[in-house]
């Protein structure tokens, strides 16, 4: 489950450094703080979390102190409990302050849709159903946030619109219905799955014959998913999306569908609380 080789790290932290650091630097750490101080630190969580990013809060330390000493105590995926110390740091003292923010920024982000999609996962286990994440996310986050939600426990929907072939109302309704568009996309030959999203059972029928791989099943009610899953008898993979919370994914994995797909994973996280406590060394 490692993080995409289509994501370049080190790009990443080039980016988010500059935007931090600016053309001058750390202006307050290099106004108060001597070049050759030293601190050690430790990073703890405050909070129940599941640890997501943590080679990418490394890789900011690194960057700006080459020789900064780094003891890495959990994993990505990790569970750890409130008070738990994260890693350990020893290094140049301007450096590990000028690379703070943006370390814990992105770990704090990153865990915190880990640990969101850790309790949708936990509140379906049992059912058979898979949590899927969507293509809400912050614009130019993706990998990493759809590395996170595998963290956490949930499959990847496509990452792009042209790994993928899912046939929403919008060209449903250009297509003149449910099985024009479902013809259409299958005699394009793409060598993707044709998955359809339908809003009412009647559809359904239609989306089928017309070739359907998959049917997203769009914001339909839990007695209304049941009646889908038995009319489609197992004959293609059924995904519910829509209306989705922790409250709600319980019933709906209940119904009998395959996947659920949940927005929230990713679009509504909360970052967790994350912080980095320093004590200052000899100067040497």
């Amino acid at each position: 489950m490692a993080l995409s080789d289509q994501f370049d790290v080190q790009e990443f932290v080039r980016r988010v450094l500059a935007e931090d650091l600016g053309s001058g630097g750390d202006i307050t750490s290099a106004a108060t703080i001597a070049a050759d101080a030293r601190f050690t630190a430790e990073m703890n969580c405050r909070e129940p979390i599941v640890i997501a990013g943590l080679e990418i809060a490394v890789a900011f330390f690194r960057t700006l102190d080459k020789d900064v000493r780094i003891e890495k105590l959990v994993a990505d995926g990790d569970s750890v409990p409130a008070r738990s110390v994260i890693m350990r740091l020893e290094g140049n003292a301007r450096a590990m302050l000028s690379a703070e923010r943006s370390a814990l920024n992105t770990l704090q982000h990153l865990s915190g849709i880990a640990t969101l999609t850790r309790r949708y996962v936990e509140k379906i286990a049992g059912t058979g159903a898979i949590l899927l994440d969507t293509r809400k996310t912050i614009p130019g986050l993706r990998l990493l946030e759809k590395y996170a939600a595998r963290m956490g426990g949930a499959e990847n929907h496509r990452m792009r619109l042209d790994d993928g072939l899912l046939i929403k109302d919008n060209h449903v309704a250009v297509a003149g219905g449910v099985a024009n568009a479902v013809r259409a996309a299958k005699a394009a030959n793409t060598g993707f799955q044709v998955q359809v999203e339908v809003d009412r059972v009647a559809q359904i029928e239609p989306a089928l014959e017309a070739g359907a791989d998959r049917l997203l099943l769009d914001n339909m009610p839990q007695p209304v998913l049941r009646e889908a899953v038995e009319l489609v008898a197992g004959r293609v993979p059924l995904e519910a999306s829509g209306g989705v919370n922790l409250d709600t994914i319980r019933g709906i994995a209940e119904t009998g569908v395959n996947y659920i797909s949940v927005g929230r994973i990713t679009q509504s996280a909360p970052s967790v609380d994350i912080g980095l406590d320093y004590s200052l060394q000899d100067l040497g």
